[in-house]
């Protein structure tokens, strides 16, 4: 059986699906593991550390696409400029893809009938559930992680001031208010990573359970009186709240949000556009020089005007819109990134081919396309929504 990991097309993504351990994993298990020609330069692993754990590196990714029966890939397929063609135009019939798929994704949906069409099986992992046999297999959680951390990172070096309280011979400087609005994997690895600054920390989340985690991490949590109930969903997920809830939600923000120099944002509702929490006239209350870091803004963001993409200063806060966090800490989202993916792989590998146990939660939470169709419910809902 063989992998084929390609080299990563999208702009600034350097990322790679195989690690040269997870590389050794697959060769030991009895695969084949082709590597494109510099596919883990931007993670900082070279070509020879994937020969030395067993790999074959080709220098044409047509080859790569053509021999395969597996494809590992860091984000959805694209147009490859350097060959003129797309992706899944070299792709074929009976393959297997796993992958960050987003196949919900209005912009995706084009490419996930183009698979289909090919007769290509899509694994996306942004799909697989929260349980606790497939927490091994999260990648979803493992990159919320990274930009969890390094999100702060960019926000404090943002800031004009100091994050922890310095004393000096002129007097004491005191230390920055970091305000974390969705305490999920992402907002409480920024709550760590904010109390290791030196920062003082609060923390928002209508879930009870999240908000008890983010009070564990040192965070003062700031109750918006939102009841369980109505903000608990299938899986410990946020529910999408009414409108009237969540301007009463904004309220209650709009006096803390004056007093924050940062404000990190990672509230969302699988599946939904994230939910508008911070408005223009509450930026405009902020401190000059504070910063937001809006990490929903794949879905939108939860600052209404937060730059998808980029970073730029608005009524003298700093708005920080880059959407691909993890790609910034290469090394180890490639590390954690890859060792998801082999596993997931293992997993679905029985007696030397892909085994899809169609009754798996799993399987059938993480399926894409299969057998000539679109199979994902979230997919084939937002095909029905916009009439697609």
């Amino acid at each position: 059986m063989i992998i084929g990991v390609p080299k990563e097309i999208m702009p600034g993504e350097r990322r790679v699906a195989a690690s040269p351990e997870t590389t050794a994993k697959m060769v030991q298990d009895g695969l084949t593991v082709l590597i494109e020609k510099n596919a883990g330069e931007g993670a900082f692993y070279h070509d020879e550390d994937y020969v030395a754990a067993g790999a074959q590196i080709v220098e044409d990714v047509a080859d790569i696409f053509q021999k395969s029966d597996v494809i590992l890939k860091v984000k959805e397929p694209l147009f490859n400029q350097d060959k003129g063609k797309h992706e899944v135009d070299m792709m074929h019939e009976g393959q297997t893809l796993i992958t960050f798929i987003h196949p919900a994704a209005p912009s995706n949906h084009d490419m996930v009938k183009h698979m289909a069409a090919q007769g290509v099986t899509s694994i996306t992992l942004d799909g697989i559930p929260r349980i606790t046999r497939a927490q091994v297999m999260d990648a979803l959680t493992s990159m919320s992680t990274c930009a969890g951390y390094k999100g702060i990172l960019i926000a404090a070096n943002e800031l004009p001031n100091f994050v922890p309280q310095i004393f000096t011979a002129v007097g004491m400087i005191k230390p920055i208010n970091v305000l974390v609005i969705g305490a999920g994997v992402g907002g409480l690895q920024a709550i760590a990573t904010a109390k290791r600054l030196g920062a003082v920390v609060y923390a928002v989340d209508i879930r009870p359970d999240a908000a008890e985690q983010a009070m564990s991490l040192g965070a003062k949590v700031i109750d918006v009186k939102v009841p369980a109930e109505e903000a608990v969903g299938e899986g410990g997920y946020a529910l999408a709240l009414t409108e009237s809830r969540l301007e009463a939600e904004r309220q209650l923000l709009s006096e803390h949000i004056k007093e924050a120099d940062i404000v990190f944002l990672s509230a969302l509702v699988p599946g939904k556009l994230a939910p508008t929490l911070i408005t223009e006239d509450m930026v405009k209350t902020m401190k000059p020089g504070a910063a937001i870091v809006d990490i929903s803004i794949d879905q939108g963001g939860n600052c209404a005007i937060t730059p998808p993409g980029t970073i730029e200063v608005k009524h003298g806060v700093t708005l920080i819109g880059i959407k691909n966090l993890p790609g910034l800490l290469p090394r180890s989202s490639t590390w954690m990134f890859s060792q998801n993916v082999y596993n997931l792989l293992k997993y679905l590998i029985k007696d030397g081919a892909v085994y899809l146990d169609m009754d798996d939660e799993i399987v059938k939470s993480a399926l894409t396309t299969h057998q000539g169709k679109v199979v994902h419910e979230g997919a084939l809902e937002a095909f029905a929504a916009l009439g697609h």
